[in-house]
């Protein structure tokens, strides 16, 4: 199977606090057609490890690689890794006044794919996407994600991922704060996305996102480094007993 992202011995530290060690020799590889999942307790590194697959300034690598697509993207300015194919949605997502849904979307199709949007078809293809996560129409017109309940927000996410059509997507805990309903919805976009040529990276608490995804690996994150790894299994044992038996073999 072809390798989509590679991580190699990867180690960060807080921009903010350069004693603070973040990620320590963190390992991991997704082949295209896969669904991975990290879980993880609270300060574990997962969100450090989604942003910095898009060099955020927040975090520094002092050592390892980050290889998307067969590129070296560790060093890459955020707007070409996002060019390049690589998409993270965020826990909490942005609100951008005076930018309606429609624009944004058209802007960010534009800017990814350096081609003309046919307004027509590209109206037709948002309004279905749109339909099919059960998001009311309207909103197409209204200003990015201002007023959004939470739910709406995570849809309005997935609807991007959707309209980008991305290589790899990292899903930053999209579930948190959902009912079963908009989870339910949230899982729908991401089986509408998956395929064979792209891939999916889940960072999650909980199983509930999963239970509507074939999911090909669970990785357990303590302490920055990646100590378990396996299969669906491996998440519904966290979900029954935590992490204090990894805790403590870490």
């Amino acid at each position: 199977m072809s390798k989509i992202l590679e991580i190699k011995n990867l180690h960060t530290i807080a921009e903010d606090d350069h004693s603070k060690k973040i990620l320590d020799g963190l390992n991991l590889n997704i082949n295209l057609g896969e669904i991975h999942v990290i879980m993880g307790p609270n300060g574990s590194g997962k969100s450090t490890l989604a942003n910095t697959c898009f060099n955020s300034p927040r975090y520094i690598v002092t050592e390892g690689n980050i290889i998307f697509n067969g590129d070296d993207i560790t060093d890459e300015k955020t707007e070409n890794i996002a060019k390049k194919g690589l998409y993270m949605s965020f826990q909490t997502p942005e609100e951008i006044p005076g930018i309606t849904v429609a624009n944004f979307l058209k802007s960010t199709k534009k800017s990814i794919t350096n081609e003309k949007v046919n307004i027509f078809s590209f109206s037709k293809e948002v309004n279905k996407l749109m339909n099919d996560l059960n998001m009311n129409p309207e909103y197409i017109n209204r200003e990015f994600n201002v007023g959004f309940s939470g739910g709406e927000k995570k849809k309005n996410e997935i609807l991007q991922m959707l309209v980008l059509n991305p290589k790899l997507v990292i899903l930053d805990e999209t579930d948190s704060g959902l009912d079963v309903d908009a989870i339910k919805t949230v899982s729908k976009g991401i089986n509408l996305y998956k395929n064979d040529n792209n891939a999916v990276l889940i960072i999650t608490h909980s199983t509930k996102i999963l239970e509507n995804l074939k999911v090909d690996k669970v990785h357990i994150l303590i302490n920055g480094r990646i100590v378990k790894t396996g299969d669906s299994s491996l998440a519904y044992e966290i979900e029954k007993d935590g992490y204090s038996k990894y805790i403590n073999e870490n």
